[in-house]
């Protein structure tokens, strides 16, 4: 599949001296996509038609015609061509105009290392979105291009291989690179249409400069945190476990050490300055379970290591446990209560 850009777009050599340029692939039509038809005295003709979900156009007096896949300078010629061969119109006068009123919303599969791998429905407008629409004389749709299509999977994960991310379509395969997304350098953010396949290759590493915000990685992570020094009924919103709903949501590229510090997992007595962090992950792809179990005192001083301090990723659980001494003290104070002399005579006389 080679890149092209449509003829109806061609851009002036002014804009090309100023550094202006377009994407790679002009946006083809798919199902559901409305286009307004305009031919100067065609008014039999001229109104606006969807595409079918065979990928038709149903014009008066024409066979159906295929425009999915299209773009709109390609559906003129194809009609223009079409109206001619019916002799309903005069070469030498015919004039088709086609523009798009409305980008429907479509569905395409990702693959591959992202979160949320699978079907994804993108460019879904709300009733109200739509109606301004039509107000329109056109549509703009930027949630149609592969970027949009990761985000919706969840974003890439860090084994994610950018350079060689895949589209596949009818058929045919393209190699896209998407680096430039995260260093900031000019990318090829590709039109989709529907029945797309975007496969996300795995880089076989760890990579530190995925986990963090960008367009096709997640905002934040949302962890479990556990830190009961006194038993309590639950953990989020209990004043004595210490953890509020904000200490569990982190920014994409916070470390096991910040979450430490939220959960009030840090600090406080010398008697408990020996307490333990534990970090449980489940691999998505092998489903495996990985445990990182870590001396909080050696985390926030000793952090420079990945393998140390690990970047947190979605649905991560730390659990601090504390120290020999503190659960000796609280053994020695339940003992304590039980055996004196207030609780002996209670139990006697109750």
């Amino acid at each position: 599949m080679t890149n092209r850009v449509s003829p109806a777009l061609a851009i002036p050599a002014s804009m090309l001296i100023l550094g202006y340029s377009l994407p790679s692939w002009s946006l083809p039509l798919s199902p559901g996509d409305r286009i307004k038809l305009t031919i100067p005295e065609g008014e039999l003709f001229n109104g606006t038609y969807e595409v079918n979900l065979d990928g038709t156009l149903n014009i008066p007096h024409l066979q159906p015609i295929t425009v999915a896949g299209l773009e709109p300078a390609q559906i003129e010629q194809t009609l223009t061509a079409a109206f001619i061969d019916r002799k309903l119109f005069n070469p030498a006068f015919i004039q088709t105009t086609v523009q798009v009123v409305e980008w429907a919303a479509i569905q395409v599969n990702v693959s591959g290392a992202t979160f949320q791998p699978g079907r994804i429905l993108i460019n879904q407008r709300t009733p109200d979105a739509r109606a301004r629409i039509t107000q329109a004389s056109g549509d703009y749709s930027p949630e149609r291009f592969l970027t949009a299509a990761i985000r919706a999977a969840g974003g890439v994960m860090p084994n994610a291989d950018l350079e060689n991310v895949q589209l596949i379509r009818n058929g045919e395969t393209q190699t896209i690179d998407l680096r430039g997304v995260l260093e900031g350098d000019h990318f090829n953010d590709v039109p989709l249409m529907a029945g797309d396949r975007i496969v996300i290759p795995d880089a076989g590493k760890f990579q530190n400069k995925l986990v963090r915000p960008s367009q096709i990685t997640i905002e934040g992570v949302r962890i479990f945190l556990s830190n009961l020094t006194q038993p309590a009924a639950g953990n989020a919103g209990n004043a004595s476990a210490g953890i509020s709903r904000d200490a569990t949501a982190f920014k994409y590229g916070s470390r096991m050490s910040q979450a430490v510090i939220a959960g009030n997992c840090a600090g406080g007595s010398a008697s408990n300055a020996r307490r333990r962090a534990v970090l449980v992950r489940t691999d998505r792809m092998t489903g495996k379970t990985q445990v990182v179990d870590r001396s909080i005192e050696d985390l926030l001083r000793n952090s420079i290591e990945d393998a140390n301090n690990p970047l947190l990723l979605p649905d991560d659980g730390i659990a601090c446990y504390d120290s020999k001494s503190t659960n000796l003290r609280g053994v020695a104070e339940t003992l304590s209560t039980i055996f004196s002399p207030f609780s002996l005579l209670f139990n006697l006389f109750r």
